[in-house]
């Protein structure tokens, strides 16, 4: 579905992605990971064009993005990025109703349809009981859920997430995961920025793994995450295990 094809970009004189060619399984989880300043989030600006190339291309179903309308590739793909800010004053129910914007009329208002995908967004993420709450008296967690649901509310067949639990505890972490798992298996192609190794290892089909803006290797993570991988570029020194509950790759650091 997203193809990669000798891709740089850069903010100014800096180029932070260096002639990038990869491909996107579709259907499938897909873990960006890499050190910090590697393009991670770069690229899923790039792949949702809120970033410009400086050469090369990305090609959704063939076509370039450049081809496509604004409104039509809001009802394609979708991104969750790193830093959320909430409008103060604003529901929940309304937040997750602006998932709904590439759809609405020429009017500004939600049809029928699109409330129910609203309401069904909000059952699917557990908030439904807070739709008429204000965001900002949510908890960090209950906010992420929040988000989340106006990102399915969106309807995209590709989903983009920017390190979503960076700021979660575990049991939110957890659930966040679990979460990303249910959109995946309802057909949705899910990509998403992490820096918890084990975490992409046990929730993610395919990893892409970056460094300075380059392609180092890719695979699923009984291919990839490997000893050598973890010292060379992680500058990690640490053991490789079989987790006991996932059956996936594990580090332990030494």
């Amino acid at each position: 579905m997203l193809k990669i094809q000798n891709l740089s970009v850069g903010y100014g004189k800096q180029m932070i992605i260096s002639n990038l060619s990869v491909s996107i399984p579709k259907g499938k989880i897909t873990a960006l990971i890499g050190p910090n300043g590697c393009g991670k989030s770069t690229l899923l600006k790039t792949l949702i064009r809120i970033n410009k190339p400086m050469a090369g291309d990305v090609l959704f179903d063939n076509e370039s993005l450049s081809t496509y309308s604004d409104k039509t590739l809001a009802r394609s793909l979708s991104l969750l990025p790193q830093i959320l800010v909430s409008p103060e004053g604003i529901t929940v129910r309304k937040l997750v109703e602006y998932g709904r914007s590439p759809y609405i009329s020429h009017w500004g208002r939600l049809g029928k349809d699109d409330q129910i995908i609203v309401k069904q967004a909000m059952h699917d993420t557990g908030i439904l009981e807070y739709a008429d709450q204000l965001v900002e008296s949510l908890s960090g967690g209950q906010q992420q859920r929040a988000w989340i649901a106006m990102v399915i509310a969106q309807n995209t067949d590709i989903v983009m997430l920017d390190e979503p639990t960076t700021y979660l505890d575990m049991s939110h972490q957890v659930e966040l995961m679990n979460l990303i798992r249910q959109m995946n298996a309802k057909g949705k192609t899910v990509i998403v920025v992490l820096h918890d190794l084990n975490q992409a290892c046990r929730y993610c089909d395919h990893l892409i793994v970056l460094e300075q803006g380059r392609l180092v290797t890719e695979g699923s993570p009984d291919e990839v995450l490997t000893e050598t991988l973890l010292s060379h570029v992680f500058d990690l020194k640490a053991h490789v295990f079989c987790d006991p509950i996932s059956n996936t790759p594990m580090c332990v650091a030494i």
